[in-house]
């Protein structure tokens, strides 16, 4: 049985809230591409976990649930947590060294680290930590994307560089070019983002705007496009199917 502080191999999490969730297909997409890139789970194994596990999340109540591969041998499991406090303004930490992670592009082995870093941040009044390449390209921050606005262009990092790709960074740039909105990879150094509008996305918060950075000499900007931006992307909120009939299941559920 896997315990709570086994390596995670692969590890996705997403917001229910009474029963809704966001885009809840791209992070089975995500999840389901990391565990069968790893050769650690069958396709057909991975298709019976996510019946079930949708089948188990709860209907009522915030909740911040994790799919996880982990263990030795490794094994299939869904943890069931309530959700963490929500948040719409985030002040991001800018550490000395380069992004620490060894599998940049797949969400598990990393996040302890990406922990330690959160938690340094908070000692700098901050809630994120940037990620940067050791040439200090924007990349992240330690659990979210990062998206800025340059003269009406929604911008986000070089796709060269190694980076988890975001759920809701992914969605907030197909919606903008559904509408016309032009969308641009550009690298940036943080110093090149004083005084423009940044976002930090993710599956907890949604949209958050940047309001403050700490351990560099950046500004922040503007709030033009961001009440309207996040509300938009909380309507896309779909309810959960009835749970199935209760059958066996074929993985571990942890609460808590």
């Amino acid at each position: 049985m896997a315990t709570e502080d086994t390596p995670l191999l692969v590890a996705d999490s997403w917001l229910v809230l009474d029963g809704s969730v966001l885009a809840l297909d791209r992070h089975v997409s995500r999840f389901t591409r990391s565990c069968l890139e790893t050769g650690l789970a069958a396709p057909e194994e991975l298709d019976r976990f996510w019946r079930e596990a949708i089948s188990a999340l709860p209907r009522t109540g915030a909740w911040f649930p994790r799919a996880e591969l982990a263990g030795d041998p490794p094994s299939l499991r869904l943890r069931i947590r309530p959700a963490p406090p929500r948040g719409e303004h985030v002040r991001v930490w800018v550490p000395d060294a380069p992004d620490p992670r060894r599998s940049p592009a797949r969400k598990g082995p990393d996040l302890e680290a990406l922990g330690r870093l959160r938690a340094e941040a908070e000692l700098h009044g901050a809630q994120e930590a940037l990620l940067r390449t050791a040439d200090g390209i924007v990349v992240e921050a330690a659990s979210s994307s990062v998206l800025w606005w340059e003269d009406g262009v929604l911008c986000s990092p070089p796709s060269e560089i190694p980076a988890l790709p975001g759920t809701t960074a992914a969605l907030v740039r197909d919606l903008a070019t559904a509408q016309g909105i032009r969308t641009a990879r550009r690298r940036r150094r943080v110093e090149e983002l004083t005084g423009r509008e940044v976002w930090l996305l993710n599956a907890l918060h949604g949209i958050r705007l940047v309001t403050g950075w700490a351990g560099c000499d950046a500004t922040p900007g503007s709030d033009g496009h961001f009440a309207r931006w996040r509300e938009r992307v909380e309507r896309l909120r779909l309810p959960l199917n009835p749970p199935s009939a209760t059958r066996p299941r074929q993985f571990e559920v942890v609460r808590g």
